[in-house]
Protein backbone atom coordinates (compact mmCIF):
# COMPACT_ATOMS: atom_id res chain seq x y z
CA UNK A 1 0.00 0.00 0.00
CA UNK A 2 1.64 3.39 -1.15
CA UNK A 3 1.75 5.74 2.06
CA UNK A 4 -0.34 8.87 1.53
CA UNK A 5 1.68 11.96 0.95
CA UNK A 6 1.13 14.76 3.82
CA UNK A 7 0.47 18.22 2.89
CA UNK A 8 3.20 20.57 4.08
CA UNK A 9 1.57 23.86 5.12
CA UNK A 10 2.46 26.63 7.27
CA UNK A 11 0.22 26.52 10.08
CA UNK A 12 2.23 29.15 12.22
CA UNK A 13 0.06 31.76 9.75
CA UNK A 14 -3.37 29.85 10.39
CA UNK A 15 -2.84 29.56 14.75
CA UNK A 16 -4.84 32.29 16.42
CA UNK A 17 -5.83 32.50 20.01
CA UNK A 18 -9.82 33.43 20.08
CA UNK A 19 -12.99 31.71 20.38
CA UNK A 20 -15.57 30.82 17.40
CA UNK A 21 -17.74 33.78 18.64
CA UNK A 22 -20.90 31.45 17.73
CA UNK A 23 -24.10 31.27 20.51
CA UNK A 24 -23.51 28.57 23.23
CA UNK A 25 -25.37 24.82 22.46
CA UNK A 26 -28.03 24.36 25.30
CA UNK A 27 -29.98 22.04 26.31
CA UNK A 28 -32.76 22.00 29.22
CA UNK A 29 -33.78 19.00 30.53
CA UNK A 30 -36.59 18.85 34.12
CA UNK A 31 -39.82 17.33 35.30
CA UNK A 32 -43.17 18.62 34.27
CA UNK A 33 -44.54 21.72 34.91
CA UNK A 34 -41.15 23.60 36.20
CA UNK A 35 -41.07 25.82 33.07
CA UNK A 36 -38.52 24.48 30.18
CA UNK A 37 -40.59 25.21 27.47
CA UNK A 38 -41.67 29.26 28.92
CA UNK A 39 -37.82 29.92 29.99
CA UNK A 40 -36.54 30.93 25.73
CA UNK A 41 -39.64 32.48 25.35
CA UNK A 42 -37.88 35.78 26.60
CA UNK A 43 -34.58 35.10 24.67
CA UNK A 44 -33.88 37.34 21.90
CA UNK A 45 -36.20 37.03 19.25
CA UNK A 46 -37.32 33.47 19.58
CA UNK A 47 -38.72 30.96 17.18
CA UNK A 48 -40.23 27.43 17.96
CA UNK A 49 -40.38 24.53 16.79
CA UNK A 50 -43.11 22.15 18.13
CA UNK A 51 -42.49 17.91 17.49
CA UNK A 52 -46.34 16.16 17.69
CA UNK A 53 -48.21 16.23 20.75
CA UNK A 54 -45.87 18.58 22.35
CA UNK A 55 -47.52 21.89 22.09
CA UNK A 56 -47.80 23.29 25.70
CA UNK A 57 -46.27 26.07 24.12
CA UNK A 58 -49.70 27.71 22.31
CA UNK A 59 -51.42 26.54 25.78
CA UNK A 60 -48.95 29.24 27.22
CA UNK A 61 -49.99 31.77 24.78
CA UNK A 62 -53.66 31.19 24.99
CA UNK A 63 -53.59 31.39 29.07
CA UNK A 64 -51.32 34.60 28.85
CA UNK A 65 -48.30 33.33 31.01
CA UNK A 66 -46.19 34.10 27.55
CA UNK A 67 -46.75 36.65 25.43
CA UNK A 68 -47.55 35.98 21.75
CA UNK A 69 -43.95 33.84 20.35
CA UNK A 70 -43.14 32.83 16.91
CA UNK A 71 -43.37 28.85 16.22
CA UNK A 72 -43.46 26.96 13.21
CA UNK A 73 -46.44 24.71 12.49
CA UNK A 74 -46.56 21.45 14.62
CA UNK A 75 -43.57 18.91 12.41
CA UNK A 76 -45.43 15.33 12.37
CA UNK A 77 -42.28 13.92 10.27
CA UNK A 78 -38.58 14.01 10.84
CA UNK A 79 -38.30 15.07 7.15
CA UNK A 80 -40.62 18.13 8.18
CA UNK A 81 -38.08 19.09 11.16
CA UNK A 82 -34.52 19.21 9.37
CA UNK A 83 -36.85 21.08 6.35
CA UNK A 84 -37.59 23.97 9.27
CA UNK A 85 -34.34 23.75 10.44
CA UNK A 86 -32.38 24.41 7.85
CA UNK A 87 -35.28 27.17 6.44
CA UNK A 88 -34.02 28.77 9.43
CA UNK A 89 -30.49 27.87 8.35
CA UNK A 90 -30.72 29.25 5.41
CA UNK A 91 -33.43 32.15 4.40
CA UNK A 92 -33.71 35.71 5.40
CA UNK A 93 -35.35 36.30 8.74
CA UNK A 94 -35.09 37.94 12.02
CA UNK A 95 -34.51 35.30 14.53
CA UNK A 96 -31.99 34.64 16.49
CA UNK A 97 -33.46 31.67 18.93
CA UNK A 98 -34.73 27.90 17.98
CA UNK A 99 -36.30 26.84 20.89
CA UNK A 100 -36.94 23.10 19.97
CA UNK A 101 -40.04 21.42 22.23
CA UNK A 102 -38.95 18.85 22.90
CA UNK A 103 -35.59 16.60 21.71
CA UNK A 104 -37.82 13.50 22.95
CA UNK A 105 -40.41 14.18 20.48
CA UNK A 106 -37.56 14.86 18.04
CA UNK A 107 -36.03 11.44 18.87
CA UNK A 108 -39.39 9.60 18.45
CA UNK A 109 -39.64 11.13 14.71
CA UNK A 110 -36.15 10.26 14.15
CA UNK A 111 -36.81 6.59 14.92
CA UNK A 112 -39.69 6.64 13.03
CA UNK A 113 -38.51 7.44 10.30
CA UNK A 114 -35.77 4.85 10.46
CA UNK A 115 -38.28 2.08 11.04
CA UNK A 116 -39.92 3.18 7.66
CA UNK A 117 -37.37 3.36 5.77
CA UNK A 118 -34.76 0.84 6.77
CA UNK A 119 -37.24 -1.50 8.53
CA UNK A 120 -40.30 -1.49 6.43
CA UNK A 121 -42.33 0.01 9.17
CA UNK A 122 -41.60 -2.51 11.78
CA UNK A 123 -40.94 -1.15 14.84
CA UNK A 124 -40.86 -4.42 16.64
CA UNK A 125 -38.43 -7.28 17.57
CA UNK A 126 -38.00 -7.85 14.28
CA UNK A 127 -37.20 -4.83 12.89
CA UNK A 128 -35.84 -2.24 14.37
CA UNK A 129 -36.15 -2.98 18.06
CA UNK A 130 -34.21 -6.40 16.42
CA UNK A 131 -30.79 -6.44 18.92
CA UNK A 132 -30.99 -2.65 18.73
CA UNK A 133 -30.26 -2.21 15.47
CA UNK A 134 -32.79 0.75 14.73
CA UNK A 135 -30.90 2.76 17.73
CA UNK A 136 -27.65 2.56 16.06
CA UNK A 137 -28.60 3.50 12.40
CA UNK A 138 -30.93 5.95 13.67
CA UNK A 139 -27.71 7.69 14.88
CA UNK A 140 -26.74 8.92 11.45
CA UNK A 141 -29.70 10.64 11.07
CA UNK A 142 -29.31 12.22 14.94
CA UNK A 143 -25.90 13.53 14.09
CA UNK A 144 -27.18 15.04 10.57
CA UNK A 145 -29.99 17.42 13.13
CA UNK A 146 -27.04 18.45 15.31
CA UNK A 147 -25.08 19.41 12.33
CA UNK A 148 -28.11 21.31 11.00
CA UNK A 149 -28.10 22.87 14.18
CA UNK A 150 -24.25 23.51 14.06
CA UNK A 151 -25.07 25.64 10.48
CA UNK A 152 -27.77 27.47 12.65
CA UNK A 153 -25.25 28.49 14.87
CA UNK A 154 -23.18 30.01 11.98
CA UNK A 155 -25.61 32.20 11.52
CA UNK A 156 -25.70 33.59 14.87
CA UNK A 157 -28.30 31.50 15.94
CA UNK A 158 -28.59 30.28 19.62
CA UNK A 159 -30.13 26.42 19.55
CA UNK A 160 -32.30 25.27 22.73
CA UNK A 161 -33.58 21.96 23.09
CA UNK A 162 -36.04 21.69 25.61
CA UNK A 163 -35.84 17.72 27.03
CA UNK A 164 -38.23 15.80 29.45
CA UNK A 165 -36.44 14.14 31.91
CA UNK A 166 -36.55 10.20 33.13
CA UNK A 167 -35.22 8.56 36.26
CA UNK A 168 -33.03 6.09 35.68
CA UNK A 169 -30.95 3.44 37.44
CA UNK A 170 -27.21 4.37 36.92
CA UNK A 171 -24.42 1.52 36.93
CA UNK A 172 -21.83 2.58 38.80
CA UNK A 173 -18.46 1.49 38.30
CA UNK A 174 -17.01 2.49 41.56
CA UNK A 175 -19.59 1.09 43.97
CA UNK A 176 -23.34 0.43 44.22
CA UNK A 177 -26.04 2.11 41.61
CA UNK A 178 -28.13 4.61 42.17
CA UNK A 179 -30.82 6.43 40.46
CA UNK A 180 -30.55 9.66 38.48
CA UNK A 181 -32.23 11.84 36.45
CA UNK A 182 -31.14 12.49 32.62
CA UNK A 183 -32.96 13.36 29.39
CA UNK A 184 -35.38 10.62 28.37
CA UNK A 185 -33.85 9.62 25.34
CA UNK A 186 -32.20 6.26 24.44
CA UNK A 187 -29.09 6.20 25.79
CA UNK A 188 -27.08 6.04 22.02
CA UNK A 189 -28.94 9.23 21.27
CA UNK A 190 -28.56 11.54 24.48
CA UNK A 191 -24.37 10.46 24.28
CA UNK A 192 -24.06 11.93 20.99
CA UNK A 193 -26.49 14.67 22.05
CA UNK A 194 -24.72 15.81 25.46
CA UNK A 195 -21.55 15.48 23.77
CA UNK A 196 -22.48 17.98 21.46
CA UNK A 197 -24.05 20.48 24.23
CA UNK A 198 -22.03 23.27 25.43
CA UNK A 199 -24.41 23.84 28.43
CA UNK A 200 -26.62 20.62 29.79
CA UNK A 201 -29.18 22.47 32.76
CA UNK A 202 -31.13 20.09 35.34
CA UNK A 203 -34.24 21.90 36.51
CA UNK A 204 -36.40 20.76 39.26
CA UNK A 205 -38.31 21.90 42.31
CA UNK A 206 -36.23 22.43 45.82
CA UNK A 207 -37.39 19.35 47.91
CA UNK A 208 -36.04 18.53 51.27
CA UNK A 209 -37.17 15.47 53.53
CA UNK A 210 -38.80 16.03 56.74
CA UNK A 211 -39.46 14.00 59.23
CA UNK A 212 -42.68 13.33 61.49
CA UNK A 213 -42.90 13.74 64.89
CA UNK A 214 -45.51 11.39 66.03
CA UNK A 215 -44.92 8.69 63.10
CA UNK A 216 -40.76 8.97 62.44
CA UNK A 217 -41.71 8.41 58.62
CA UNK A 218 -39.78 10.58 56.05
CA UNK A 219 -41.64 12.63 53.77
CA UNK A 220 -40.87 15.43 51.28
CA UNK A 221 -41.12 18.67 51.44
CA UNK A 222 -40.56 22.41 49.52
CA UNK A 223 -41.66 22.08 46.46
CA UNK A 224 -42.05 25.48 45.57
CA UNK A 225 -38.54 27.04 44.67
CA UNK A 226 -37.66 26.47 41.12
CA UNK A 227 -33.69 25.70 41.14
CA UNK A 228 -31.11 25.32 37.91
CA UNK A 229 -28.83 23.16 38.45
CA UNK A 230 -25.86 23.61 35.78
CA UNK A 231 -23.02 20.78 37.47
CA UNK A 232 -23.54 16.99 36.98
CA UNK A 233 -24.32 15.29 40.21
CA UNK A 234 -24.70 11.96 41.08
CA UNK A 235 -28.75 12.85 40.95
CA UNK A 236 -28.57 14.34 37.78
CA UNK A 237 -26.77 14.84 34.37
CA UNK A 238 -25.44 18.37 33.57
CA UNK A 239 -22.55 20.39 31.43
CA UNK A 240 -21.59 23.41 32.35
CA UNK A 241 -18.71 25.18 29.54
CA UNK A 242 -20.10 28.49 30.60
CA UNK A 243 -18.64 28.88 33.95
CA UNK A 244 -22.02 29.26 35.60
CA UNK A 245 -22.59 28.59 39.31
CA UNK A 246 -23.41 25.38 40.38
CA UNK A 247 -27.17 25.94 40.46
CA UNK A 248 -29.22 29.65 39.56
CA UNK A 249 -32.66 30.02 41.81
CA UNK A 250 -35.30 31.09 39.27
CA UNK A 251 -38.18 33.37 39.22
CA UNK A 252 -41.69 32.96 39.88
CA UNK A 253 -41.92 34.17 36.49
CA UNK A 254 -40.63 32.99 32.78
CA UNK A 255 -39.53 36.49 32.22
CA UNK A 256 -38.17 37.25 35.60
CA UNK A 257 -36.34 33.04 35.63
CA UNK A 258 -34.96 34.66 32.46
CA UNK A 259 -33.39 37.39 33.76
CA UNK A 260 -32.02 35.29 36.57
CA UNK A 261 -30.28 33.04 33.91
CA UNK A 262 -28.49 36.17 31.96
CA UNK A 263 -27.26 37.82 35.22
CA UNK A 264 -25.39 34.64 36.11
CA UNK A 265 -23.91 34.73 32.66
CA UNK A 266 -22.71 38.27 32.57
CA UNK A 267 -21.34 37.59 36.39
CA UNK A 268 -19.67 34.26 34.83
CA UNK A 269 -18.13 36.45 31.98
CA UNK A 270 -17.27 39.01 34.04
CA UNK A 271 -16.89 38.06 37.55
CA UNK A 272 -15.86 41.12 40.22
Amino acid sequence: MNAVPIARVNWADKVNSVGSGKPSRVVIHGVEGVGKTSLPAYAPSPIYMMTRGETGLMTLIDNDRIPETPHFPEVSTWLESLSQIDWLANAEHKFKTLAIDTGNGLERLCHEHIGNVEFGGDMGPKGFLNYGRGYDVSCGEWLKFLALLDRVRERGIQPFLICHTKVKNFKNPEGSDYDRYQPDMNEKTWGLTHKWADFVAFVNYETFVEKDKDSGRKKGAGGQKRIMYTERRAAFDAKNRMGLPPSIVLADSAEDSWKALLEAVKQARNPQ
